[in-house]
């Protein structure tokens, strides 16, 4: 073969490399037959679970094992023979439960728990980063298991369903501790919450103009009482005042008005989000030492962090603590109070997703074939994936995307 030809071979190879290459398609594998395993919460103040007898049933007839632990129900007031008669399988130890392939739970796995999860299993839970510490997410990683927090999940369309219905739940609930902590029965002002004829109506402040915000003022508004918004987004503040459908007092946070406004408040709701993984004091200790004596406040934000510098965390057997004689109430997963509605949200949202996952074939199926869904994914298979946690603890994190590009 001549000199001249060798190099035409070569150009036309070198040209070739240039040109797009064909990639094969990944071919859907079907239908996945699902083993899930539901545990019973160990926090004292944990009553909710992630699905109902009736959502274990629609999934049970569609060939789907679920384990679940005696008395996981309880505290939502589902027993074990309705799940039993829904089609689940009842195991009596918390290992028969974290074996299974899936595991859905409310609270963050304990370090024990975690250990009797075998590697790649996949656990659905509550992340609450503003309580975790870095050794969780280094016991995460060393069993290999997948962490998916509903917190972070989103939907096909940017929502995130599990914050939305779990802050409806707790809005709707706070002025009714509000009310509780008012009243005389438990050496409160004595004051009612709302307003009557002839009485000066509560001031209600709500920091926070999210979906927690929203229904607390709904609740408060509904009960006559005097309401005034803060949050720093605009645009939040408009849509609040545009879904209550009245002119409510709203500012951004600006330090003299909120401490003008705390000064005359009788209930004070702390409802700000943290941001990229870090809490947002707005209240300083300061600003509570001036507000009035047996006034209450609320902080819901306390599952992240707080938002109110004089919060500690509190439980439902000693739910509140006085400082510069502000009755503060600080304990976290506020839904759990109201476990059988919070469990019924729970499951309206995980049973749809659930059968998703099984019809495209697993988790690692999911993730490749729903960009959203990866969303709430902070560990997989021994890497942290969270670029938020990462920067919180120090720790070094992967892209998600590539690492599903090198698996696939």
């Amino acid at each position: 073969m001549s000199d001249q030809l060798k190099n035409g071979f070569k150009e036309l190879a070198k040209e070739q490399a240039l040109y797009p290459q064909e990639q094969l398609l990944k071919v859907k594998e079907g239908r996945q037959s699902l083993n899930l395993g539901i545990p019973r919460e160990i926090s004292l103040q944990e009553n909710r679970v992630i699905l109902t007898p009736a959502s274990v049933a629609v999934l049970a007839n569609m060939g789907h094992e679920v384990l679940v632990e005696t008395g996981a129900g309880n505290g939502s007031k589902f027993t074990d023979n309705e799940y039993s008669e829904a089609g689940a399988k009842i195991v009596y130890s918390a290992k028969e439960a974290y074996e299974a392939d899936i595991v859905l739970k409310v609270e963050p796995p304990t370090l024990e728990e975690i250990e009797l999860m075998k590697p790649g299993t996949s656990v659905v839970s509550a992340l609450q980063l503003g309580n975790q510490k870095p050794d969780f997410i280094q016991a995460m990683n060393k069993r290999k298991l997948t962490g998916i927090a509903f917190e972070f999940l989103e939907d096909k369309v940017g929502g995130m369903p599990v914050v939305r219905a779990m802050s409806e739940i707790a809005g709707s609930t706070v002025m009714n501790i509000a009310a509780q902590y008012l009243s005389s029965a438990n050496d409160g002002r004595g004051v009612l919450l709302g307003g009557i004829t002839g009485v000066p109506p509560t001031k209600v402040i709500i920091l926070g103009a999210g979906t927690v915000g929203e229904y607390a003022a709904r609740a408060a508004l509904g009960l006559g009482a005097q309401v005034m918004i803060f949050d720093n987004q605009l645009y939040k503040l408009r849509r609040i005042k545009h879904a209550l459908g009245q002119q409510i007092y709203t500012s951004t946070m600006d330090i003299t008005t909120l401490s003008e406004a705390l000064e005359l408040a009788d209930v004070v709701i702390g409802a700000v989000r943290a941001e990229k993984g870090a809490n947002r004091i707005v209240v300083t200790e300061e600003m509570v030492a001036n507000m009035k004596e047996e006034s209450v406040i609320i902080d819901v934000s306390i599952d992240q962090g707080g938002c109110i510098e004089t919060s500690e965390l509190t439980t439902l057997k000693k739910p509140v603590f006085r400082k510069f004689n502000v009755i503060h109430y600080c304990v976290p997963n506020i839904p759990s109070r109201v476990g059988r509605t919070a469990t019924t949200a729970f499951s309206n949202i995980f049973t749809p997703i659930l059968m998703q996952i099984a019809d495209v074939g697993g988790i690692d199926e999911m993730l490749y074939a729903n960009k959203w869904f990866m969303k709430g994914i902070y560990a997989y298979h021994g890497s942290l994936t969270n670029a938020a946690i990462g920067r919180k603890f120090n720790m070094k994190f992967k892209d998600l995307n590539l690492l599903m590009a090198a698996r696939f």
